[in-house]
């Protein structure tokens, strides 16, 4: 999905005509006043390049891609590099290849490292204008002059430096004639502010880092703050789209802007994508793969876009999970099992359909021909008639579900039991006999006769049966290994915390499973990553990046069962 049609905006009749969230309506109001002119809607998507992107991610993307693609606008995708302690090109990397997976495509890539020069003379600017000065207090004097929610702070009592002095120490600073912090440059604003962020909040600190893009040409850095809005005022980006923590920070987005009389761009804040039994910090989930909680960034339970993907979720569904969540001014949890409807539905229209039985049960059909196989032809998608049929091999012995078979049935037991008759799905009626069992009397081994008149798995005489079962041929069976996953946290609520307790305590100790020597139909030997398949009855899986030769790896994605869709038709929605 790529912005469309950037040459011709939409006229504001069409706009009108568009059904929006708020941040829509105020789009759609600012191209029918004309408030930046003639200017084409301009957004960005600006990710520090310090981790992968999450789920929580994928809302921005497609709210700053989206809204810019309705009103013939671009977006940029810039990268916060601000703070080259923690980035790496390894993030820079995948975040490009996130969002191109995503389905979007950006107008410019661009880094705020781009713009160290215009900061620093913008720096030196607000100096000469007495709105900026250097402080030689430690972050710790800054913290305890900087005041509380109910009392003013304090000057440093280096406020009121010269101009001169100031533009000499920021020079030096800039010329790496002192340590690590031992001056900070800072605007110059109201320490008695209500909002702590206009504090006289910090514009540079000095860091003898090396930056993966700059290298060693700097050693001093400008904050988030003061980097965000002049980068958002360079690149002529008109709506300036971000979460509601950044509220209390809007005053200093626009203070810098004013102050120096660029581009007004606009900071809107919307709410984050919160969903139960995920969690999104991105401190935390390092934590996760550095103490080795996970197999790493794209393991598949990890709630980042890497994750999810190797998971079998799709693009497509992620995108219309976002736009079905929607857009709020307050901060609220939406469902995981939102998520998984729509990747349900989106999969039961796209997914082939296989059959994998994942604790097999050996059963022989005694009456069927020794040494004859035939073959079933099925349907690889109920649901789209052009993804065609596929012969499936099937022969006397086969497997079946462990759980499809009791000798005890209990109450309400449809599926294979002595003396009951079901149907093999696509293929023929049989009736259990015997069983054969082990030393330890578990049965390992099930006999049944077959009607070879049912062959497609209607009975001439119309007769019913109340059990269709998935098999495959144990003949031409693959095996394989499947990978059951569940959500990471126990609790829908990771943060509910007992007193002690940190949020990876609530990791859920049973959120995968993994079974060996399932038996596959052959046709999934030919399985390719980022192919996804319902196995029938058991739920959706896609084949993991740890297959090689021989040995085949699948995920599951998700169960077939849809609680979510269930208790909407409930309440009516």
């Amino acid at each position: 999905m790529t912005n469309s049609n950037p040459e011709s905006p939409v006229t504001p009749s069409q706009v009108a005509s568009t059904p929006n969230n708020f941040l829509g309506d105020i789009i759609a109001e600012d191209v029918r006043t004309k408030k930046y002119g003639d200017a084409q809607i301009q957004t960005r998507f600006p990710p520090e390049p310090n981790g992968y992107l999450h789920i929580g991610h994928a809302k921005a993307i497609c709210i700053d891609f989206g809204l810019a693609d309705q009103f013939g606008g671009k977006t940029n995708l810039r990268f916060d590099d601000t703070n080259p302690e923690k980035e790496e090109q390894e993030y820079v990397d995948s975040i490009m290849a996130d969002v191109r997976w995503l389905g979007f495509e950006w107008d410019r890539l661009c880094y705020a490292s781009d713009y160290f020069g215009q900061l620093y003379e913008w720096a030196l600017q607000l100096i000469k204008a007495g709105k900026a000065y250097v402080d030689d207090l430690t972050a710790d004097e800054i913290r305890q002059h900087r005041g509380t929610l109910t009392e003013p702070g304090k000057d440093s009592p280096y406020r009121d430096r010269s101009v001169e002095e100031n533009l000499d120490l920021f020079t030096r600073m800039k010329a790496g004639e002192f340590p690590d912090g031992t001056r900070v440059l800072r605007a110059k604003i109201d320490m008695a502010s209500p909002n702590l962020n206009m504090r006289d909040p910090v514009m540079y600190r000095i860091l003898h880092a090396s930056h993966q893009r700059t290298g060693d040409e700097w050693c001093i850095y400008p904050m988030y703050d003061y980097a965000h809005g002049q980068s958002d005022s360079l690149e002529r980006v008109t709506h300036s789209m971000c979460t509601l923590e950044f509220t209390d920070h809007q005053p200093i987005y626009r203070w810098y802007i004013e102050q120096l009389g660029i581009f007004p761009t606009q900071q809107i804040e919307f709410d984050r994508l919160n969903i139960t039994y995920t969690m999104l910090s991105k401190r935390k989930l390092l934590q996760l793969v550095k103490e080795n909680r996970v197999s790493g960034w794209d393991d598949p339970r990890m709630p980042t876009l890497r994750g999810i993907r190797r998971r079998g979720f799709t693009p497509e569904a992620i995108r219309t999970f976002v736009a079905a969540a929607g857009v709020s001014r307050t901060n609220g949890v939406t469902d995981i099992e939102m998520l998984e409807h729509f990747q349900r539905d989106d999969l039961n229209h796209r997914a082939r359909r296989a059959m994998a039985v994942l604790h097999p049960l050996k059963l022989v059909i005694d009456n069927y021909p020794e040494g004859q196989e035939e073959f079933v032809e099925v349907a690889n998608n109920p649901e789209d008639p052009s993804a065609g049929t596929r012969q499936v091999p099937f022969s006397r012995e086969v497997y079946i579900e462990h759980d499809d078979f009791r000798e005890v049935p209990p109450p309400k037991y449809y599926r294979l039991s002595p003396g009951k008759e079901v149907r093999l799905r696509n293929a023929y009626f049989v009736t259990a006999q015997s069983v054969v069992k082990d030393a330890e009397g578990n049965v390992v081994e099930v006999h049944c006769t077959y009607d070879p008149l049912s062959r497609g798995g209607n009975s001439p005489d119309g007769r019913k049966v109340k059990s269709t079962m998935h098999w495959v041929s144990a003949a031409h069976a693959i095996s394989a290994e499947i990978r059951l996953y569940g959500n990471l946290f126990a609790k829908a609520d990771p943060y509910d915390l007992e007193e002690g307790q940190d949020v990876l305590d609530n990791l859920n100790p049973n959120s995968v499973e993994i079974l060996l020597g399932a038996k596959l139909e052959p046709s999934l030997a030919n399985a390719k990553l980022e192919d996804r398949f319902q196995f029938e009855r058991v739920g959706y899986f896609c084949l993991d990046p740890d297959s090689a030769e021989g040995k085949l790896v699948f995920n599951r994605t998700l169960a077939l069962k849809d609680s979510w869709a269930k208790e909407q038709k409930k309440a009516g929605a």
